[in-house]
């Protein structure tokens, strides 16, 4: 059953689609309530948890600036689904060789594609469109060069490329027992250099001006200024480069998928969708900066993706266009506890047992994800039936991790 509260203890209202959350997380939203430049409310969806200065699963409105911290550093970080013509019984009784090829055409952790490989290939030319724009901003900016070491190499490599983290891969079953190709990546380390640059930039652009805040990672540029301008133009680059990212791995794994599984399509919408951006949008007959950390856009017929954790089921959602959470809804599961946390509480036995039935790493390296690391997506569910509705159940056969 949904839930909603709504706290009044900063200068705008605070709605919460949860009675799941945490101090740190609260303390974040009030935070982010006391800013003059939020307007009319703020919204947290049901997987909220503490963040770093903004809180995941919150959607934030903003009049004339943008928090670049809010936006964070996997910037465009989102998912991709696709629905094709096989069906659970066409794939083959061990999924170990479907994985490793996957792994194979699919750079994933800390791994890219070789710039040999790459240079004058079909994968340099699906980047190419991106170049003119990154020299501009780059020309203004020169410090984002320096913060990644082989810069114009590092960028085009890292195109098609999954990540660590809680970014994965995934083949997956619905309700019809039609198989389904899902994955979760954002803009890699450009995004995460060009982040981190406006981060900091804002911070002392809020010292110069002697701006006290509530926490010194909620500085924001103010629309009409340069800084305000070129993180616009940055952050539209990243988020570009992140839905190409997705798409070309995309691409990827159904190649892979191609060679081992009989003949397939791919059937019905591709869905590809941003939870980590900002975006202008009118609300209220109010043009507004929209910024969704953790949380993905549910207008009235969108379809969207809310994936669960590695051993629980997602979902492909509608939206219902609710002007309460600014159109949106929840962009996951939400973590329950740190990464640390879960690595000195669970074991390798534990993954085994969470995992069981599902193809993928069993091993020390990703006890982080394990799946009591995350809320229940049936609950988070549960919570926003007045956010989305379901239009899809989707339960996990292969699961790539970095």
């Amino acid at each position: 059953m949904p839930i909603k509260q709504t706290l009044h203890k900063g200068q705008v209202p605070v709605h919460i689609y949860t009675d799941d959350i945490e101090h740190e997380a609260l303390q974040q939203l009030l935070n982010i309530a006391q800013l003059p430049i939020v307007h009319p409310h703020v919204a947290a969806m049901p997987d909220v948890h503490a963040g770093i200065g903004a809180t995941v699963g919150s959607v934030i409105p903003t009049r004339s600036a943008i928090i670049p911290a809010a936006v964070g550093v996997d910037i465009g970080c989102g998912m991709n689904a696709v629905r094709t013509t096989l069906s659970a019984s066409q794939l083959p009784d061990s999924l170990a060789r479907v994985r490793s090829a996957i792994e194979a055409a699919v750079p994933v952790g800390f791994e890219q594609h070789e710039w040999n490989k790459v240079r004058g290939s079909q994968h340099a030319r699906v980047g190419r469109p991106l170049n003119d724009r990154l020299d501009r901003i780059v020309g203004k900016h020169g410090g984002i060069m320096k913060m990644q070491q082989k810069f114009a190499q590092t960028w085009i490599c890292q195109i098609g490329t999954l990540g660590g983290g809680n970014h994965f891969i995934e083949l997956c079953i619905d309700e019809e027992e039609r198989v389904w190709v899902m994955l979760h990546s954002g803009s890699r380390g450009i995004g995460n250099v060009i982040g981190r640059y406006f981060i900091a930039a804002a911070r002392k652009d809020m010292e110069r001006h002697k701006m006290h805040l509530p926490d010194k990672d909620l500085a924001y540029f103010s629309e009409g200024s340069t800084l305000f301008d070129d993180y616009v133009e940055a952050v539209d680059w990243a988020q570009d480069y992140a839905m190409i990212n997705r798409r070309e791995m995309m691409r990827l794994v159904i190649g892979a998928l191609e060679k081992h599984l009989p003949p397939f399509r791919l059937d019905g919408e591709a869905i590809n969708c941003h939870h980590n951006y900002v975006s202008r949008e009118t609300h209220g007959n109010e043009r507004l900066f929209i910024t969704r950390k953790g949380a993905i856009s549910a207008q009235e017929g969108e379809l969207g993706i809310i994936p669960g954790s590695m051993g629980a089921r997602s979902y492909i959602v509608r939206g219902k266009g609710n002007p309460d959470s600014f159109c949106s809804c929840s962009h996951g599961a939400g973590r329950r506890m740190s990464r640390t946390e879960a690595k000195r509480r669970f074991s390798r036995i534990d993954l085994e047992q969470q995992t069981s039935g599902i193809e993928c790493r069993k091993d020390g390296g990703v006890i982080d994800e394990i799946p009591a690391a995350y809320k229940n997506i049936d609950e988070v569910m549960a919570h926003q039936t007045d956010l989305v509705e379901v239009v899809h159940t989707l339960r996990q056969v292969i699961c790539v991790k970095g």
